[in-house]
């Protein structure tokens, strides 16, 4: 007899497929502004600032690209992943004439199927009171150092990559407030999980955190039948919708080649403690909650898709969690949408992302500022 947890799991699978139809792609907003032209190789007039290797990272000089003097992508290469990784970095408007301030960073961390220019699709991130930074974070790379490194993707550290390289890097090679008050980490449906999963191994790093539609309760079946779909690699909704792509169009990017339903976090199935790795790094846990009790934490879903409807439930659970323990939090959960923007259908699309960010980054710039 298949098991309760078997069928869910099959349920949830079938559901990305299910949700790759044309009525999900119907439900997406307009598509966003296209990111702007990108030419390669800076002008002498185009005061980028010049990147050291370190830490691991070696910069492809001849690969940057800049589409303003605080709006360029360096490229980088490190032992820790296969291959070269973009990371795009929006300045504010007064670094290069400011030369004696340091500044608040923030990480954004894209959604699966995505990429770093995402960004653009969220233009309150690029704010003139703080740096951005948006590392590539793979088309599934799940923000994890994977259990299998000898997939059709090669060497796979993400977690590894962005908090022991990316980090101490851009500090190296940029003017930042390079402490945990001045740093936030925030994400979107895989980055969402991202971005918590790392405040929560480092909270010693990042003292603000926010999870958009984020896949935050490793609990749910629902939540582990998408990372498994995303290593299948199977056309659903979190490939049209949940690949965050700047466009806005919900197009299906894919999420790359196949690899083993277990490469990213092993077993998924609760049998002989096989899914230990799943519960380990599981957001919801109170255990990992816990670490978050000197971390500003905010949460956006909505609940009007048959994606949303599912990171709804996992934010309410982290939320209950957090009251729990009596860490502060704040939950916005916009439903289907009215009541955020005009661009909001209450999904899993930019049309809600855009405005949530619009909500989110004052505050964020407030409490940069209040912390000195």
């Amino acid at each position: 007899m298949t098991s309760p947890r078997l069928a869910s799991l099959g349920t949830a699978l079938a559901l990305t497929a299910l949700l790759g139809t044309g009525a999900a792609q119907a439900a997406a907003p307009a598509a966003a502004p296209a990111a702007a032209p990108v030419r390669t190789a800076p002008s002498a007039s185009a005061a980028v600032p010049a990147f050291s290797d370190g830490y691991g990272l070696s910069v492809l000089r001849e690969e940057t690209q800049v589409r303003s003097p605080t709006d360029f992508t360096i490229t980088v290469t490190t032992p820790q992943l296969s291959g070269k990784h973009p990371i795009r970095i929006l300045l504010p408007a007064a670094y290069d004439t400011d030369p004696g301030r340091d500044w608040p960073v923030t990480y954004f961390l894209h959604g699966g199927g995505g990429n770093v220019n995402d960004v653009a699709a969220a233009p309150a991130l690029h704010s003139d009171l703080m740096i951005t930074v948006v590392p590539d974070g793979g088309l599934k790379g799940w923000y994890a150092d994977w259990l299998m490194q000898n997939t059709a993707e090669g060497k796979a550290n993400w977690e590894t990559f962005h908090l022991t390289q990316v980090v101490p890097f851009i500090d190296a090679n940029l003017r930042t407030r390079a402490d945990r008050a001045h740093r936030a980490v925030v994400g979107l449906s895989m980055g969402g999980y991202g971005s918590l999963h790392y405040a929560q191994a480092r909270p010693d790093l990042f003292g603000h955190v926010a999870a958009l539609s984020g896949g935050i309760d490793f609990g749910m079946w629902e939540v582990r039948g998408a990372v498994l779909a995303t290593e299948l690699n199977l056309a659903g909704a979190w490939c049209a919708a949940s690949s965050s792509s700047g466009s806005g169009s919900g197009d299906c990017t894919g999420h790359g080649p196949y690899v083993d339903s277990d490469a990213i976090f092993g077993s998924p199935y609760p049998f002989f403690n096989a899914d230990r790795v799943w519960k380990a790094v599981d957001p919801a846990a109170p255990v990992n909650l816990a670490k978050l009790s000197r971390t500003g934490i905010t949460l956006y879903t909505g609940d009007n898709d048959l994606i949303d409807v599912h990171t709804a439930a996992a934010s309410h659970t982290v939320k209950a969690r957090l009251d729990q323990l009596g860490i502060p939090s704040r939950l916005v959960n916009y439903g289907n949408g009215a009541s955020l923007a005009p661009s909001c259908n209450g999904g899993h699309n930019y049309g809600c992302w855009a405005p949530a960010f619009a909500d989110y980054v004052p505050r964020l710039e407030a409490a940069f500022a209040a912390a000195g």
